[in-house]
């Protein structure tokens, strides 16, 4: 069994180099995990990794752009099968996959993991004690994320599994895997205490934790930031420490703590 790489040519602030796409298997036969937006380069790049090898599936961690949107068309062209969990405009499983799930490639399973937070339909693959982990685990940062709670758990789920190596959606590939879903707990717990900090300290909106939170950070960077804090007050609200007023105007949305 190998895993090969193919990167993207997608970098931004949200995906670091760009989106990695694994191909997985062997000499004979591979699935295709990520294939990323839908880029001509790309696509020519992943056919020249897979080669004559068959193709069982094109398979997705979740719906998000940078990650789904070619599955389709390849898995057309291969006349193959697209899976992964949820549906999207740009993205539709011919099987859902859910928690227990497998997929066989070249003799071994990748077994389905769910990992909602990052994103509610994300998942992850275990292939022994390696893991394929999308946008839940990043090389190199820390993940935008959309429940913190969800989030949280979805990390000490994985936290629980004997792994050796992390192959992720963005960034160099991870050898320390408890060592660095231990530092993503410690620092999501550290940034919690920090906002409520702020709030304490009179910050009563979205903006203004942002603004102490972040004050050494790039004011260019502040509104990525403010989808972190507003996951961060997401959470507060579940623990039943805050108010929350979100509206559309995400950084003027009011934040308040109730003891």
């Amino acid at each position: 069994m190998r895993v090969e790489k193919v990167l993207a040519p997608n970098p931004s602030p949200w995906t670091g180099p760009g989106t990695n796409t694994w191909v997985i298997g062997d000499d004979t036969e591979v699935a295709v995990l990520d294939p990323g937006p839908v880029m001509d380069v790309h696509a020519d790049a992943i056919a020249d990794v897979v080669d004559d090898r068959d193709v069982v599936a094109v398979i997705v961690t979740h719906t998000h752009i940078d990650h789904a949107p070619l599955a389709n068309p390849l898995a057309h062209q291969w006349d193959t099968v697209a899976l992964g969990y949820g549906s999207s405009d740009e993205f539709r499983p011919d099987t859902r996959l859910v928690e227990g799930s497998t997929v066989e490639v070249a003799g071994a399973s990748l077994e389905v993991v769910h990992t909602p937070g990052h994103a509610d339909d994300h998942l992850c693959f275990v292939l022994d004690r390696w893991m394929f982990t999308g946008d839940h685990i990043m090389g190199g940062s820390t993940v935008m994320v959309q429940d913190l709670t969800a989030y949280l758990a979805s990390l000490r789920k994985v936290r629980d599994r004997a792994l050796d190596r992390l192959f992720p959606g963005h960034g160099p590939e991870i050898d320390d895997p408890a060592g660095v879903i231990d530092y993503y707990i410690s620092h999501r717990l550290e940034r919690e205490e920090q906002v409520i900090a702020a709030l304490r300290a009179g910050a009563g909106s979205v903006g203004a934790i942002v603004e102490d939170v972040y004050a050494d950070v790039d004011p260019e960077l502040h509104p990525i930031a403010a989808h972190s804090v507003a996951a961060h007050v997401g959470k507060l609200v579940d623990d039943g420490v805050v108010d929350f007023d979100r509206t559309t105007d995400l950084w003027g949305s009011l934040v308040r703590l109730i003891h």
